[in-house]
């Protein structure tokens, strides 16, 4: 059985197509009577408009492209949420692409989002795309960055000052009395990494007699904090960091359920662990994790709203937003 045609519709309430479409698209510029005649056979009819053929015909659509690199981490499905909500309030919808890190499947999703003509794409990226964004908005499809900083200044840009975060992790710790701190770094392609080492390193600079060490996890999952911690566990107490601060709290949990299976190390009297990002995992941890934490929903909110921005005013410069994290103290160092 087909569906329901605009042809059908015109027929059966005994007007032009042309009536039908302005019904449905300009309903002010026809006659009450007639207008109403028009919808009554729509709702007989069953009528549903093909709105996917008419962004097509209008050159775009009521979809916003999201991009992030890893969905299974809360922290992204978190963002996603806000976004989606943040574009609901608009009228328009978020469809989303998972990268998991792989540049080749990001580049898809940008194909992708550019042939169904979206409004815009928020992206994290993998790595430096700049051309292939420049020429994304080159051809009208506005770009925001999300938890990523624009460099260059070319698109708008929602992120958070990891550098900051990273100092603020690490001087907690040396606050602390810990002196031989470890970082639990993921792969330092991703600049947030690179960010939050940089701080954690300028932190242990400023006193007297303390070491940064770099704890080399494969990826920021919880899986890679569990070898790093099956690592520290196998180590004379006499190599071990009394301090630890992970790159995220994805790898914070890994390394704490390493080291609370086997019972060897105590947190946090042998060794204070910190995470980053804050997700909701991490106060219901077996030992209340702190960590630096984001504000998340924010960034997704505000990477719709730069959007919007943009489409409103196509000549608007491009604008840079950059919060600021905060520490959030919990069991993991207080014990």
């Amino acid at each position: 059985m087909r569906a329901t045609s605009i042809k059908d519709v015109a027929s059966h309430a005994g007007v032009a197509v042309g009536t039908v479409s302005n019904v449905l698209n300009y309903p002010d510029r026809v006659a009450a009577k007639t207008r109403g005649r028009v919808l009554n056979s729509i709702a007989e009819l069953g009528f549903v408009r093909n709105d996917v053929a008419r962004q097509l015909r209008a050159g775009q659509s009521r979809s916003i492209g999201l991009i992030v690199l890893d969905i299974g981490n809360p922290f992204f499905s978190s963002l996603a949420r806000a976004a989606e909500d943040a574009a609901a309030e608009g009228g328009n919808a978020v469809v989303l692409g998972n990268s998991g890190h792989d540049p080749q499947r990001e580049l898809h999703y940008i194909d992708l989002f550019e042939e169904q003509r979206v409004q815009g794409v928020l992206i994290s990226p993998t790595g430096d795309i700049g051309k292939r964004l420049a020429a994304l908005a080159g051809r009208g499809t506005k770009v925001v960055l999300v938890d990523s900083p624009a460099g260059t200044g070319e698109f708008s840009s929602v992120s958070v000052d990891d550098t900051s975060g990273g100092y603020l992790a690490t001087k907690h710790l040396l606050d602390l009395g810990r002196r031989h701190i470890a970082f639990v770094a993921g792969p330092q392609h991703f600049h947030q990494v690179r960010d939050r080492l940089a701080g954690a390193a300028q932190a242990v600079a400023e006193v007297a007699g303390a070491t940064l060490e770099v704890l080399q996890a494969g990826d920021l999952t919880v899986l890679a904090g569990r070898s790093v911690g099956d690592e520290l566990v196998s180590r004379d107490r006499a190599a071990l960091p009394d301090g630890l601060f992970c790159a995220n709290d994805l790898l914070a949990l890994g390394v704490m359920q390493s080291v609370t299976m086997l019972h060897t190390l105590r947190i946090p009297k042998d060794m204070a662990l910190v995470g980053y990002d804050d997700i909701d995992f991490a106060a219901s941890a077996v030992v209340a994790l702190t960590s630096i934490r984001q504000p998340t929903a924010l960034i997704g909110r505000t990477a719709v709203e730069l959007l919007a921005e943009q489409l409103e005013d196509p000549e608007a410069k491009p604008r840079s937003v950059v919060f600021r994290p905060e520490l959030v103290v919990r069991a993991s160092t207080a014990g």
